[in-house]
């Protein structure tokens, strides 16, 4: 009995002809264009506003990825015989994949923004709510009492409205 860990095989095989590699780089350009039209798209939803139709982007990005990452594997796999027999591809394979990584960290950056002026205009609806809710008093020397931090209660978002 062999304890040893076993891999998982392969869900495609390396290429070993340079019709086959051609074949690949030609489909793993198409997903990452596709790719990169919907992170472009989504991308440009988001800075405007339009979170609920960047939303609607979803199912065809996962797909996509999910198809590049298959296609990735099959890629590293034939990375040996790509770079000896058709380096001319790889070289094209890689100015697209720089390209794509260079807009998923814009759409990262531009999520990440998001995120925060949502976070923070929470927080300060949440701060309102909670300056109202406690009464208003004075200290000894005649200024406003500012509400406990641990005095905040929980906000509760509606998103049936």
């Amino acid at each position: 009995m062999n304890n040893a860990p076993q891999q998982a095989p392969s869900a495609t095989p390396p290429v070993t002809t340079s019709a086959d590699a051609r074949k690949l780089a030609e489909s793993l350009a198409e997903v990452m264009a596709a790719l990169l039209k919907v992170v472009d798209a989504e991308t440009a939803l988001v800075r405007t506003g339009k979170i609920m139709l960047a939303m609607d982007l979803d199912p065809q990005k996962s797909e996509l990825s999910r198809r590049y990452v298959s296609m990735m594997m099959q890629f590293k796999a034939s990375h040996p015989f790509l770079k000896a027999n058709t380096p001319d591809l790889l070289a094209a394979l890689q100015r697209q994949h720089d390209a794509l990584r260079t807009a998923l960290q814009t759409s990262l950056t531009v999520l990440a923004t998001a995120h925060a002026v949502s976070e923070g205009i929470v927080r300060g609806v949440n701060a309102e709510l909670a300056k109202r809710s406690v009464p208003s008093t004075y200290n000894a020397y005649g200024n406003h009492n500012a509400p406990p931090a641990r005095r905040a209660t929980p906000l509760t978002v509606s998103r049936t409205l």
